[in-house]
């Protein structure tokens, strides 16, 4: 196991460094930074004194080895259109997005798992015909137009919960079902679909030969194996939720780092979104290393894999 751990690691270290390699590449991928800041109808003594102060002028690889550097100690730089550190900013809006996108994959979760089982359980049932349904439509409905149904709904008809703002949980009711739903389906099916083979497998018929009841069969052996697929798409999809909470921010006014990566690319602040690009990449990757590690301690012949 030790052994395994150490392998992830080392890929997740490595994968972490080409992320941050590209991350930093967004600012001359883009076009001259210097320009960005300065404006295109800067002159070019302007441009060049831009330039020269934030440093643009030396060799790439001595501006990325400066940036990572202080990039490991938290030190993002500084806003170039709020003047501000981006440290600090990051700091008040990482946990308003980190909360949404946990809360999201618990709510969908907590549908997903127990309708999939019990789908499952009895196929092509009221309950099966019911899920592949609300798969379908999750599927296919867009988390912008969810969220406006929950904001016409709940918050300007039945005024039951707030509509902008996160000043309180009520807040976060509404996103957190919008952002959800975008996970429900694939969570869903998943667990349906593994469910369906483990009860199928010959270990889960020799469970039943012995006398053993539906719901010890169904909890203590068939769900096992369903656990490791799906806590590695509650990763993947925790990631996405993350990196895709754009939309959600905007249309109910989170101060969030989706809200914040958006302004900060129309107004091509570099520090900003090289700062938020980098932390969500971190986060899914480490997400993914979380996810392997519990998966081999499920399952015994991943880690022998390695």
């Amino acid at each position: 196991m030790t052994s395994f751990i150490i392998k992830r690691l080392a890929s997740a270290v490595l994968t972490i460094l080409v992320v941050s390699a590209l991350t930093f590449s967004l600012a001359f991928l883009a076009g001259d930074p210097a320009i960005a800041i300065a404006g295109k109808d800067s002159s070019a003594a302007d441009i060049a004194r831009v330039r020269e102060y934030y440093g643009f002028d030396r060799p790439v690889v001595i501006q990325y080895g400066e940036w990572l550097a202080k990039a490991l100690t938290g030190d993002f730089g500084r806003s170039f259109h709020y003047q501000q550190s981006v440290a600090d900013m990051l700091a008040s809006r990482l946990p308003i997005t980190f909360g949404l996108g946990v809360a999201a994959i618990i709510f969908a979760l907590a549908i997903a798992v127990p309708l999939g089982v019990a789908a499952a359980a009895k196929p092509g049932g009221l309950i099966d015909r019911f899920a592949l349904g609300l798969s379908v439509l999750g599927q296919a409905m867009p988390t912008f137009w969810l969220a406006l149904l929950l904001v016409v709904l709940f918050g300007l008809t039945l005024r039951w919960l707030p509509i902008s703002g996160n000043a309180t949980w009520q807040h976060f009711v509404m996103p957190t079902i919008a952002l959800g739903t975008f996970a429900l389906p694939a969570l869903l099916r998943i667990t349906r679909a593994g469910t369906l083979d483990a009860l199928r497998s010959d270990y889960v018929r020799t469970a039943r030969a012995k006398g053993l009841g539906a719901g010890k069969v169904l909890f203590r052996h068939a769900l096992r194996n369903v656990m490791i697929p799906l806590v590695s798409i509650s990763a993947v999809q925790l990631g996405a939720l993350l990196a895709g909470s754009i939309v959600i921010e905007q249309i109910f006014a989170l101060q969030g780092i989706g809200a914040l990566s958006y302004d900060a690319t129309l107004r091509a602040d570099l520090p900003v979104v090289q700062a938020i690009t980098l932390i969500v990449a971190v986060f899914y990757v480490l997400l993914t290393l979380v996810a392997d590690i519990v998966n081999a301690i499920l399952d015994p012949r991943i880690r022998e894999s390695w």
